[in-house]
């Protein structure tokens, strides 16, 4: 995605090269500001003409790949190369990813990028500016980020992270095997979503980026120093909302989180990681700050032309989508989450809350229902839960006298408590739009939209986590002795959601 769509007519000084960081003016100077039409511009439109008519410039050829920019610039010889892979939507240039230059071993350096061609917060605004902003609690790393990167690419070819923006804007905030994140799709894609818990998280993520629009003025004025050579509007006077979102969302595809640095060192751009490289749960390789550098180590053999992968954290599916626009089926940090909540109304509500406080639990508690461990969370579940059940004093008073997450458990109970857990998982799989088998053959169609494609690729992950649950519980109930017994009524019984 491109970060912005603004390319106005001014000539603009020269960016130098951020050989240091820009401190903190205590009194910005504010300039005049000067409205270009061109802001208002209609922002995915602008984005997908001029990328492509930028990208497809013959002009641009003085500046080489991205990599030759690099190695002209400070990187030392790496074993990788920039290869092309198609795009999903043929209006679009194919993206770009890092494969292996040659045959590569576990435990090889593939690259290692100087300090001087990485962005960080540290380089942009100072130390103690950072601290400033992160303790407002106003503004996240991303935003900072997003918005040097929008400035800086309103300087076009004379900054010097314009090969390095060139690119961005080619990735379009994707991997060589993915989307872009949902919180750019439209209403009608996000009803792909339907059903899953994942909808919702797109749209608070939306709410948040709105929020953070609105303070990205408070970086203009606590950090003139380094706005004092872009002579143009303040933020929000500059960049439409749309044109920040996209930014921030580019940014937040391809941000590293480095580990054992400094605060205002540990979220990093750096050219040659991500979205350049995919992605997996499976792997163990990451980029780590080494001695003035940020390098990668593989962790596997790797034939040359092979794409170089790192892994992308302990992340679910959820957040791999709205993250990078991607899901992965051999994900093992991938889950669903279930709400309990002791009901308030409950007169025994307050004796309940010491019993799960007492066990390591909260009054509204949450559980992970990690891919194929459903069995688990489920007996993990039947503990807590038995205390909606739990009416008669005399019952509560043992409870509370006894040593570890113990109710009485009669048949009538258990009956009831498995009984609610089965009408939850079915309640759950009944919002979806489709079923199991109706995602299995929309994924079998290969002219499928790419982002219903991935939107049903996390639904049917989902499904099938709440399947395994659903057949759990069931074989629970098989199992108990007597069928014959109704569930006991629960007036009170725990809240799922």
């Amino acid at each position: 995605m491109e970060l912005t769509c603004l390319h106005n007519k001014f000539k603009f000084p020269s960016l130098p090269h951020l050989s240091r960081p820009f401190f903190k003016n205590p009194n910005p100077r504010i300039f005049p500001r000067k409205i270009n039409i061109l802001f208002l511009a209609s922002a995915s439109d602008t984005v997908v003409a001029s990328s492509i008519k930028e990208l497809g410039s013959k002009k641009d050829d003085e500046f080489g790949d991205l990599k030759s920019w690099m190695h002209r610039n400070g990187l030392p010889r790496c074993k990788v190369v920039l290869n092309e892979s198609t795009s999903h939507d043929e209006k679009h240039m194919p993206v770009h990813y890092v494969a292996a230059s040659e045959d590569l071993r576990a435990g090889d350096v593939a690259f290692s990028v100087p300090n001087s061609l990485v962005v960080t917060l540290e380089r942009v605004l100072g130390n103690e500016t950072v601290a400033e902003l992160l303790t407002t609690n106003k503004l996240s790393e991303l935003a900072c980020l997003a918005l040097y990167l929008m400035y800086e690419k309103k300087q076009g070819k004379k900054s010097f992270w314009y090969p390095y923006i060139r690119e961005l804007d080619r990735q379009r905030g994707r991997g060589q095997l993915a989307v872009e994140s949902p919180l750019l799709w439209s209403e009608e894609e996000l009803a792909y979503l339907t059903g899953s818990p994942t909808k919702a998280e797109v749209l608070e993520r939306a709410e948040g980026i709105k929020r953070e629009y609105n303070e990205l003025d408070t970086v203009w004025f606590m950090a003139g120093s380094l706005f004092q050579q872009y002579p143009y509007d303040i933020p929000t006077e500059a960049f439409p909302f749309e044109i920040f979102k996209q930014a921030f969302v580019a940014v937040q595809s391809c941000v590293v989180h480095l580990q054992k640095v400094p605060l205002a060192q540990r979220f990093a751009l750096v050219p040659l990681g991500p979205p350049l490289l995919a992605y997996r749960s499976n792997c163990k390789a990451m980029l780590s700050a080494v001695n003035g550098a940020v390098e990668l180590v593989v962790d596997r053999a790797c034939k040359a032309g092979e794409p170089i992968v790192v892994w992308c954290g302990p992340q679910p599916n959820s957040k791999l989508l709205i993250n990078y626009g991607f899901v992965d089926d051999d994900n093992s940090y991938d889950r669903l989450v279930v709400e309990a909540a002791l009901n308030t109304e409950d007169p025994q509500y307050q004796d309940k809350r010491l019993v799960v406080q007492r066990n390591g639990k909260l009054s509204v508690q949450v559980f992970h229902v990690y891919a194929g461990k459903e069995k688990e969370a489920v007996s993990d579940m039947l503990p807590y839960l038995r205390l909606g059940y739990v009416s008669d004093p005399s019952e509560m008073q043992s409870v509370l006298s006894s040593q570890g997450p113990v109710c009485p458990v009669s048949p009538c109970m258990e009956r009831a408590v498995l009984a609610q857990l089965a009408d939850y998982f079915n309640r759950r799989l009944a919002g979806y739009l489709t079923t199991l088998n109706e995602d299995e053959s929309l994924l079998s169609d290969p002219n499928l939209n790419p982002r219903r494609r991935v939107a049903t690729e996390l639904v049917r992950l989902e499904k099938k986590i709440l399947h395994a649950c659903l057949q759990a519980t069931t074989e629970l109930i098989d199992e108990l002795p007597d069928h014959t017994v109704s569930p006991c009524p629960a007036p009170y019984a725990l809240l799922l959601k």
